[in-house]
């Protein structure tokens, strides 16, 4: 049974709009309750939300999806809509979210993590059925930072300049014929270090 997103919820809840910002915010959730950051590999997420006195949090995607934890061997399937509560450790009362078992799809009801942590992580089904992971199936390389190619940094001897890029907001424009943007728009600026 699905959890409803009424107003009175949206009201008192974080919304985020988007696939990039909720992929985003999703992750980081899940770091910040100590669950693996890839244990919700969803794809074009419309909207993610979080109400943080009650840990009641919920995702919507485009379409339901099914996902391989390839490492495990195990067939995933998300919903369109996702809800479920989250803690330290652990996300319960889920919505949304079932594993193949056998050739049965099992719906989650519990996911959570050992504390102090064992390495593993633990999914118990509505209907009784508990099984045991290892972490690492569930966890994914955070973007690493961009590392400076030899080339770029045969480039950067040969000019003795380092470039950094830096986010400014753009100045309003003060012109009849000009439309200024907005104040919350940044620009990306160049700076040339010698």
């Amino acid at each position: 049974m699905s959890h409803q997103i009424t107003e009175e919820v949206r009201a008192k809840a974080e919304v985020y709009l988007g696939d990039a910002l909720c992929q985003e915010k999703t992750k980081l959730l899940l770091k910040e309750v100590g669950l693996p950051n890839g244990l919700l590999p969803l794809r074009d997420i419309i909207e993610c939300g979080y109400i943080e006195e009650t840990g009641f949090v919920w995702l919507k995607q485009k379409k339901k999806i099914e996902h391989t934890f390839s490492s495990i061997g195990r067939q995933v399937s998300y919903a369109a809509e996702i809800t479920a509560y989250v803690e330290k450790n652990r996300i319960k009362k889920v919505t949304g979210v079932k594993a193949k078992e056998l050739l049965l799809w099992v719906p989650l009801y519990e996911i959570y993590v050992d504390e102090p942590s064992t390495g593993k992580l633990h999914c118990k089904s509505t209907a009784g059925v508990s099984k045991t992971f290892p972490v690492s199936a569930f966890e994914v390389p955070e973007d690493p930072p961009k590392e400076v190619t030899e080339d770029a940094k045969a480039e950067k001897k040969e000019n003795g300049a380092d470039v950094a890029v830096k986010v400014a907001p753009l100045e309003p424009v003060q012109a009849e014929s000009v439309v200024a943007p907005a104040p919350t728009e940044q620009v990306a600026q160049v700076v040339v270090n010698k």
